[in-house]
């Protein structure tokens, strides 16, 4: 099964836009957990199996993983996702981007080593630097217009009368769709933007990253950047809700935060 096929998927099982991001920080864990051996598989799954229900997505950020040295807990908690909520798709934050046979060995990571239906890419460097990830069957996610206010340095510049950020949606919409199934990145704090990229790329998935603690309106989001069919997002809030109480009831508050997000991204009339 495609990324694409997946997606509609868990849109149609969870009737939901809501993705949520893992960012497994032991600093910010709860008071009650045990700060010790695989504290942070089973923070993670708690957060999952809290929250399975009302989201299409999960998005572990690869970073948080590999900087306490539990890629292992990674590889343990993908798998459980996918085993255990087939109807969630997979996502793996990791914006990778280089050429050749440092690609292949990306893809191997993402699509072999975590079972991710897919993962987010950085464009700069071309067609040639995705090739390897559709090789694997594999979805990618092509960075567009991010959250981050520096991501105007470079994603607004004018190329031959259009920013870049448009210029990178019309290469993945027109291009990079021929070799497989594609998304974009583009942040809730930038509306206007998310709207005109949506007008380029049709009906591609867009990951929309930003609400939450960075401060992005989910219902303008919706209104921005829906499909006609009012799909086409993965609305993504991570530390809002995997941080929403330190205390014992972790879980239990990390789903109350993602129903009140679920809600609120919910598309008129669904």
């Amino acid at each position: 099964m495609g990324f694409h096929e997946q997606l509609s998927r868990s849109w149609a099982a969870s009737n939901s836009l809501l993705c949520v991001g893992l960012d497994p920080d032991p600093a910010r864990f709860p008071k009650a957990l045990d700060i010790g051996h695989d504290a942070v598989f089973r923070f993670c799954k708690e957060i999952v199996d809290a929250t399975a229900d009302l989201v299409c997505a999960f998005k572990p950020q690869i970073a948080y993983f590999a900087s306490q040295r539990e890629e292992a807990s990674l590889e343990r908690l993908c798998q459980y996702i996918v085993e255990t909520y087939p109807d969630v798709t997979l996502i793996l934050d990791a914006k990778r981007g280089d050429i050749g046979s440092t690609a292949e060995q990306y893809a191997r990571e993402a699509f072999g080593r975590y079972g991710a239906h897919a993962v987010t890419v950085n464009p700069y460097l071309g067609g040639d630097s995705v090739v390897p990830f559709f090789a694997h069957g594999g979805g990618v996610i092509a960075l567009c217009r991010t959250s981050n206010p520096g991501g105007n340095d470079l994603q607004s510049l004018d190329c031959g009368g259009k920013p870049l950020y448009i210029r990178v949606a019309e290469m993945v919409a027109n291009d990079w769709s021929q070799h497989g199934d594609c998304g974009l990145v583009v942040g809730a704090t930038y509306p206007d933007e998310l709207r005109a990229v949506r007008q380029v790329v049709g009906d591609l998935p867009i990951l929309v990253p930003g609400i939450g603690a960075q401060g992005g309106e989910p219902r303008a989001a919706v209104s921005a950047g829906a499909t006609t069919e009012g799909r086409g997002l993965m609305i993504s809030s991570s530390r809002a809700i995997i941080y929403a109480s330190s205390d014992a009831d972790f879980a239990e508050a990390a789903r109350d935060a993602a129903i009140s997000a679920r809600l609120a991204t919910l598309p008129p009339g669904w």
